[in-house]
């Protein structure tokens, strides 16, 4: 941080003056001389060469990075840059390369700077895809993977737990918007929504976070992922702790995922416990821990170092009285230091060498640099990189050539990690997945849980993760759910809420007849024709099968009525042959009669036929038998009907027309008429005879069995034959009707036939609007209605008077004449 001295405009400002030291960039910059002590030491990539150094503070930011920058290209002589230089009475020239910065901000500063000049920068920290344009910065290299393979682990790390509704805040800079942005898009891409998508200000203004942490309560995002450096990070966590935020599954960004400057307080222990997030790769360094703590001010050389005198004063709290030159006293308060501290006496983000993430990445980068040395000293001459086959001079390195070499830098170092840059000036990217998990001895611990490998070959999961050893926040086992609405469970779909995000939606349940097996389905399946979903919609079930069963009401209340029907008729067959002498039975021509009887007998029958699971032969069966014995029922009325009509002309004097129509003729007629619609039942039955039909309608739960009638022309025939039967009868009938007689049984068969064609006039639009198994419902009662109509029209009336009325039933009566002749 820098603290910005007030200006007046009106002479030279004073210098800024860094404040707060930062023990784990102090690490960093321990772990790159100790780096390069180590190669000057063992002498095996440059024998017989001397490293030297140049170490500026850069305070975090950007301004303060650039004058560094310059002065380091001899642009800002004099300049008040804090800094370290070894090496200075060995070396001369420019600094051919640079390690640095560690902030995205800072180095997109540096970079277009030494871009211009074709020096090389090779950054440890700055993680900002936009760093990756090679157009915009030419020079700049890392040994941090970019934020784009971050997110890209991210993405699978919210894909795999199922997240949906994810919050995102980001810093107020280009490593945290730049970061925050590309996961903001991508993970649209997944299916996901964002909840949120707030910045942390620079400032950290309390309302501005305030405001922040409260959209988090009110979103009802449950994971958040937090794109940014720890300080803006600690800022937010320290509002979380002001306003008692908890329940929230925290994601880091690499910046943070390993910060001992929020895992170590207590204070955020109850909220962060765990966390998530990738960390790149750690190594064990051998040797680093004891060159950390051989820092002393008592050490020759410790005046020579501006950093060691301030870093003492804030490990120990205490006033060492003696500072570097150019440095201000801020000692107040401050007891004397007694000369007996040791690092080695105290545990600090400093000492910790139990992470070495960002200073392994230090540590890689000397190691480039130097490798890339070592290569440029290799050269052959003749077989050079450079136009005309040149080699470099190795007494005058110009940076744009060692900047070649370094990107062709790829070599295997100790610790089995091979190190090499893409086209892009970008690392392989290899993170851990950690997972912060607070220990009964109330310490927090970056504990492995899995780890994420860009470099793996396709068809294999670049995400591995030992979900057994995940502790979530509040220290459950259960992985958080982060929805913005419910999983739609197996039998409903996702509906689309209107004017919201995608993710939130409503659960509908399926329609009849469509199911859903899965959860959070996007729409629902219909079933197959003779399918139906079942009651939860989740499967789907054969439909039931309808048809006029016996076992159910209609047809038991049917197949009753038909009995019924057939029994009466059976007992008026019974009453007339009981009395077959008398002259009621004997007048009305009684094998006619018995003749009736028989096929009405068979017309109530018939109707059982239409009762019962349709088949190929029932379905034959029921409609032939139906046209036969109507037919044969209606001939013997138009019979007995042309013999009252021809009785009483034969009474005309001179008549002989009774000869034409005696017990023969009828016969005739009968069996004429019959084998009539024989004939055309006979051929329905050979060219396209009724079959067994499945209806399946797709808005109904039910098959319904019926039996196609196979030609409707066939069908329309046999009725119309009936119709014109029966028209005919009561035609004969109606013109009978005033023969003299006392009893005139024309009138009976008028009214009978009047009631047959008043049932089957009505069939026809009944039968054809019926739906399934009520058009044979509505068939059958046609049947039995006429045949009772028949039977009661024509019989009752003999019966009555034969066993009610035996007076009556005398051939004396039967001749009189009417004394009435009203119909």
């Amino acid at each position: 941080m820098v603290e910005e001295p007030s200006l007046s405009f009106t002479s030279t400002p004073p210098p800024t003056q860094c404040t707060r030291f930062n023990f784990r960039t102090f690490r960093w910059m321990q772990t790159m001389i100790f780096a390069i002590e180590e190669i000057n030491r063992e002498g095996k990539l440059l024998p017989n060469i001397t490293l030297g150094y140049k170490i500026y503070d850069s305070c975090s930011t950007p301004h303060q990075a650039l004058k560094a920058a310059m002065e380091l290209m001899g642009s800002e002589k004099g300049s008040m840059v804090e800094g370290l230089t070894q090496g200075i009475g060995t070396c001369h020239g420019a600094v051919p390369a640079v390690i640095g910065d560690g902030g995205s901000t800072q180095s997109l500063v540096v970079a277009r700077f030494l871009g211009v000049f074709q020096v090389p920068q090779v950054s440890y920290f700055s993680s900002c895809a936009c760093l990756s344009d090679k157009n915009q910065f030419p020079a700049f290299l890392r040994t941090m993977p970019s934020d784009f393979f971050q997110v890209d682990a991210l993405l699978q790390l919210v894909k795999h737990f199922g997240w949906t509704w994810v919050g995102v805040i980001a810093g107020d800079d280009a490593y945290g918007q730049g970061g925050a942005n590309i996961f903001a898009d991508e993970v649209r891409k997944l299916g996901a929504c964002v909840a949120l998508h707030e910045i942390i200000p620079k400032n950290r203004a309390q309302a501005a976070i305030s405001s922040i942490i409260s959209k988090i309560r009110s979103s009802g995002a449950r994971v958040i992922l937090v794109f940014a450096v720890e300080q803006d990070a600690a800022a937010l966590f320290d509002e979380a702790l002001r306003e008692g935020l908890t329940g929230i599954q925290w994601l880091a960004s690499e910046a943070w995922s390993t910060a001992a400057v929020l895992s170590t307080p207590k204070k955020y222990h109850h909220i962060l416990q765990g966390s998530m997030g990738f960390a790149i790769r750690r190594a064990d360094i051998p040797g680093l821990q004891d060159f950390l703590l051989r820092l002393h001010p008592l050490n020759p050389d410790a005046l020579e170092d501006p950093f060691l005198m301030p870093f003492w004063e804030e490990v120990f709290q205490c006033s060492l009285g003696v500072h570097a030159e150019g440095q201000e006293r801020n000692d107040e308060g401050k007891p004397p230091c007694t000369g007996e501290e040791e690092l080695g006496s105290v545990t600090n983000i400093f000492s910790d060498v139990s992470q070495l993430r960002i200073s392994y990445n230090v540590y890689k980068a000397v190691y480039a640099i130097v490798h890339a040395l070592k290569a440029m000293r290799s050269c052959v001459k003749g077989k050079g990189p450079f136009p005309q086959q040149t080699c470099p001079d190795v007494d005058n390195i110009q940076p744009w050539q060692l900047l070649h070499y370094i990107k062709q830098v790829e070599y295997l170092n100790s610790f089995g990690d091979e190190t090499k840059f893409d086209e892009n000036g970008d690392p392989a990217a290899i993170y851990d997945l950690v997972n912060w998990q607070l220990k009964p001895n109330g310490k927090m611990e970056y504990v492995t849980i899995g780890k994420f490998d860009e470099t793996t070959i396709v068809g294999k999961q670049k995400l591995q993760i030992q979900e057994q050893n995940i502790m979530w926040n509040g220290n459950q086992t259960k992985v958080p759910l982060s929805v913005c609405s419910s999983i739609c469970p197996p039998g409903t779909r996702k509906a689309i809420r209107p004017h919201y995000p995608i993710c939130c939606h409503d659960c509908v349940v399926c329609t009849a007849g469509e199911i859903s097996n899965q959860t959070d389905a996007i729409e629902c399946v219909r079933c197959l024709p003779e399918f139906w979903s079942n009651d939860e919609r989740t499967a789907c079930i054969p439909k039931q099968v309808e048809f006029l069963s016996y076992s159910d009401t209609m047809g038991i209340t049917l197949m009753a009525i038909s009995l019924i029907g057939s029994f009466c008729t059976c007992v008026v067959v019974f009453i007339f042959s009981w009395h077959r002498n008398t002259p009621i039975v004997r007048a009305n021509n009684s094998q006619l009669s018995f003749l009736l009887l028989f096929s009405l007998t068979l017309c109530f029958l018939c109707s059982l036929t239409f009762i019962g699971r349709p088949s190929e032969w029932s379905c034959m069966l029921r409609q032939t038998a139906f046209g036969i014995t109507f037919v044969l029922c209606i001939s013997c009325i138009l019979g007995k009907t042309i013999v009252v009509l021809m009785a009483f002309r034969a009474t005309i004097p001179g008549s002989n027309m009774m000869k034409w129509f005696g017990p023969a003729q009828q016969k005739a007629i009968i069996t004429f008429c019959t084998l009539v619609q024989v004939i055309i039942c006979t051929v329905w039955l050979v060219v396209a005879p009724p079959t067994p039909q499945k209806l399946m309608p797709r808005e109904s739960a039910i098959v319904i069995l019926l039996c196609n009638e196979g030609s409707p022309v066939a069908f329309a025939l046999v009725l119309s034959y009936i119709g014109l039967l029966a028209c005919l009868c009561l035609l004969l009938a109606f013109l009978a009707r005033k023969l003299p007689d006392n009893f005139n049984e024309a009138r009976l068969i008028t009214f009978s036939m009047l009631i047959f064609c008043a049932v089957w006039v009505a069939f026809v639009p009944a039968y054809i609007s019926s739906p399934g198994k009520y058009s044979t419902v509505t068939e059958v009662f046609a049947i039995l209605a006429s045949s009772y109509g028949l039977l009661g029209c024509i019989f009752a009336p003999k019966c009555y008077i034969i066993l009610l009325r035996p007076e009556k039933n005398t051939r004396k009566h039967l001749m009189s004449k009417r004394s009435t002749d009203k119909f």
